[in-house]
């Protein structure tokens, strides 16, 4: 059997993203290994309770992997939010909202009903994009949640 086990955010400053998703999420760190004869440091974290999933937060690589320019590139995509988006679920997004609110996380928007259900968004340190839905029950007849 294949399962996902990581998915990778590029991130600006591997030490900020730790502070953020650790104490702003609430997550857990599930590696951090410096490999230091490649000057590479394995970064990942993911939320109590899902173990066999996490988040790998990659810096932003310079030379020999990319040259300076197309570093600078990429770093200003990241912050524009082009990297990706992850995508979050939880029970009831306004409990949620106001926790990570609490916690010092800025949201895009307030928790907004849509047809698949209620939804925000915020972003992390670097300008990765994050979404936050409470999934409800699709309703097949009417062509979205109730």
């Amino acid at each position: 059997m294949i399962k996902i086990a990581n998915a990778q955010f590029w991130v600006h400053d591997q030490d900020d993203a730790l502070q953020f998703y650790t104490k702003a999420l609430g997550w857990e760190v599930r590696a951090d290994v410096t490999m230091g004869a490649w000057s590479f440091r394995w970064l990942a974290v993911g939320p109590p309770g899902q173990h066999d999933v996490g988040l790998v937060l990659m810096p932003v690589p310079g030379p020999p992997m990319l040259d300076a320019d197309d570093s600078a590139a990429l770093a200003a995509l990241v912050a524009k939010g082009a990297g990706g988006t992850l995508f979050l679920e939880t029970d009831d997004c306004q409990a949620a909202y106001d926790d990570l609110s609490a916690r010092g996380v800025t949201f895009n928007d307030p928790p907004t009903a849509q047809p698949y259900g209620i939804d925000t968004s915020f972003r992390d340190p670097s300008g990765n994009n994050i979404r936050l839905t409470q999934v409800l029950e699709f309703d097949p007849q009417r062509g979205s949640a109730p």
